[in-house]
C-alpha cells in the first residue's frame, strides 16, 4: 500500500522553504500531495489554479509529488485522496502553537488521520509568504526566498522585472 502525504497550504506563494519541506517529506512518503487551499476570505497574489500550475512547474522533475487544490474540510480531502497523513511544516514557537490546535481539532474530526510535523531547514526559519510579498512589492530581492519560476511570475504581477 502507496504511503500517501498531503502537504495543504495556501503557498501565495510557494516558499523556498514549503520546497524543503516537500522535499524532505518524499524520504517518507511514495506520494507527497501538494494541496493549495481555497480560501475566499484571504486575499492572494495567485488564484489557486496560478498557484497549483507554480508549485507543478517547481516540482515537474519529480513524479512523486503531485499538486492539487481544494476547499472546505481538510480531513474529508485526505480521506478523498486516500492519505493517512498530513505533514505541517514549523517555522517558530508561534507556528506550533496555531498547528497543534488545528492537529487537536483534525483529530477529533477524523482520529485515523496523523500529523507530521517537520522544522524547516535553518535557513528558512524566517521565510514567509507574506513577508516575501512585501519585500517583492518594495522593491527588494526575493532571491533565494522563493524558486526562481514563482519570483518571475512574481514580478510579473507586479508588473516589473525580476
Amino acid at each position: 500500500m502507496a504511503r500517501v502525504g498531503i502537504y495543504p497550504g495556501s503557498f501565495d506563494p510557494l516558499t523556498s522553504g514549503h520546497a524543503n519541506i516537500v522535499e524532505r517529506s518524499l524520504q517518507f512518503f511514495d506520494t507527497v500531495i501538494v494541496a493549495v487551499l481555497k480560501h475566499p476570505e484571504k486575499r492572494a497574489m495567485f488564484t489557486p489554479e496560478e498557484r497549483s500550475e507554480l508549485i507543478a512547474e517547481v516540482f515537474a522533475d519529480e513524479p512523486r509529488v503531485e499538486v492539487d487544490h481544494f476547499g472546505g474540510l481538510l480531513v474529508d480531502y485526505v480521506r478523498s485522496r486516500g492519505a493517512t497523513a498530513v505533514i505541517r511544516g514549523l517555522r517558530a514557537v508561534q507556528d506550533f502553537e496555531y498547528e497543534f490546535q488545528m492537529t487537536m481539532m483534525n483529530r477529533r474530526l477524523a482520529p485515523d488521520i496523523d500529523t507530521i510535523f517537520m522544522m524547516t531547514d535553518e535557513e528558512h526559519f524566517y521565510i514567509a509568504s507574506r513577508t516575501v510579498k512585501e519585500v517583492a512589492r518594495l522593491g527588494g530581492t526575493i532571491d533565494g526566498l522563493v524558486p526562481p519560476s514563482v519570483a518571475h511570475a512574481m514580478f510579473g504581477k507586479l508588473g516589473r522585472e525580476g
